[in-house]
């Protein structure tokens, strides 16, 4: 609990809010701090809720990772899916869990690849909660590559709760299967430290990301605030915090 708060402070919206209204505390006992906290507080807000501004970064995290240049030329044996978040009971699909619009994005090229390849497919993502009805990420996950992608899941890891744990647990089902090289499918901001987690697990890793949000062209609209470029920053702030906890916590 305590390290999702931390999390939560440190990523933006939320660390901007804070030094807004440090600066606005500050401002009576220490004028000029105060309103210099305040405006830079607020001046990081509108720029870091803009697309073009998400750049700012997006773009480092996604130059430490490259599209896939041919799949089946990979050498890999098999295909892991990561999991992003699940909605839980869509009235439209009857009161089941599905998963989010991020997870789709990685489950449509995920489909892409093992029609491409034929290589039998894993999913990775656990947070069952099954007293609350709570499906894992990794059933609805498969669910759809089957009924909606019309392709075959020959795993499903449903323990794990994060990255670390996606490569762990993927790695015992998938050296317990004889299988050493993969290829990854998550987003391009999270390859970095994807591909880390999974090399640290002793899987040989074929990264396979999609995604790129830098690579969108720039246009009038990507300099307006919006909730996209909020979601984009807080996305790429969430990834850096991961890469430098990674980083902390290797040994040596």
């Amino acid at each position: 609990m305590i390290d999702i708060l931390v999390r939560v402070l440190l990523m933006p919206p939320m660390s901007l809010i804070v030094l807004i209204v440090a600066g606005t505390a500050l401002r009576r006992r220490w004028p000029r701090c105060g309103r210099a906290l305040g405006r830079l507080g607020l001046a990081a807000l509108l720029v870091l809720s803009t697309n073009a501004g998400s750049l700012l970064l997006v773009r480092p995290l996604e130059r430490l990772t490259a599209p896939l240049a041919e799949a089946r030329a990979s050498g890999a044996q098999a295909i892991v899916v990561l999991a992003a978040g699940n909605v839980h009971a869509a009235p439209e699909y009857g009161g089941a869990d599905v998963p989010d619009d991020v997870a789709l994005l990685r489950l449509r090229y995920a489909a892409h690849l093992q029609h491409a390849t034929n290589l039998p497919l894993l999913v990775s993502g656990g947070n069952a909660e099954p007293d609350k009805g709570i499906a894992s990420k990794a059933s609805t996950m498969a669910r759809a590559l089957r009924e909606d992608f019309r392709t075959p899941v020959a795993w499903t890891e449903e323990r794990s709760a994060d990255t670390a744990q996606n490569a762990t647990c993927s790695a015992a089902i998938l050296k317990a299967a004889g299988v050493r090289r993969v290829l990854l499918v998550t987003h391009a901001m999270h390859m970095p430290r994807a591909v880390r987690a999974f090399a640290d697990a002793g899987l040989e890793v074929v990264p396979a990301p999609t995604m790129f949000y830098s690579r969108s062209t720039l246009s009038p609209l990507m300099f307006v605030p919006s909730w996209s470029g909020m979601f984009r920053s807080h996305y790429a702030t969430h990834e850096w915090i991961g890469l430098a906890w990674q980083w902390l916590r290797r040994p040596g």
